[in-house]
């Protein structure tokens, strides 16, 4: 008889995140994870209390995903770093995005933490940091309404066909651009 093989908590990770990134966090089941690997269910649960625990920590992989692709971005500004890392997380994860962007869950931080990280990124810019609160806020909520809807059409396969990849990104940074040159316009900045 053949030794049985032993499945450490990585293994089940893997597994579990292979069925999410294709079905969804809810198709994670003991018994779905366990066919995955070819397996009884003991070791997942050898290694997870709960199946809970184990969505839990697929959740803990995909933001370490969407950390990475934030830090590979080599924008000139964190609205284009953001925005790239987006659109990148949405095209190659869009069951993940659809799941955690999309829907309300109790797994993604509250808006308000993740605003006051960027609020304050955009005032150690040199650009804005004698820019109002306000007016960093309401900047950043146009910027995040902007992101969210064209990251949401690229999860969503809703991109027109006359835009390639390239020129999405490019359309993306453009009207980014435009936010940022119509809020200086409004403080005087820019007289044109």
């Amino acid at each position: 008889m053949a030794p049985k093989t032993k499945f450490n908590k990585e293994n089940i990770i893997e597994a579990a995140f292979e069925i999410a990134k294709d079905k969804g966090l809810s198709a994670i089941t003991a018994r779905s994870v366990a066919k995955s690997l070819n397996s009884s269910v003991a070791p997942i649960y050898v290694n997870f209390e709960t199946i809970e625990n184990l969505i839990e920590a697929v959740i803990q992989r995909v933001f370490t995903l969407s950390n990475e692709l934030m830090a590979k971005q080599k924008g000139l500004n964190i609205f284009d770093n953001i925005g790239n890392a987006s659109l990148e997380f949405a095209k190659n994860y869009p069951v993940f995005f659809r799941e955690l962007m999309m829907k309300p869950n109790k797994y993604m931080e509250s808006y308000e933490i993740v605003e006051k990280t960027i609020l304050k990124a955009m005032a150690e810019d040199e650009s804005m940091h004698n820019w109002t609160v306000d007016e960093r806020q309401r900047l950043l909520f146009k910027m995040r309404a902007l992101q969210t809807g064209l990251s949401t059409m690229v999860a969503n396969g809703h991109i027109p066909s006359w835009l390639n990849e390239e020129e999405v990104e490019e359309l993306f940074m453009e009207t980014g651009k435009e936010l940022l040159l119509i809020q200086k316009i409004k403080r005087g900045e820019n007289k044109q």
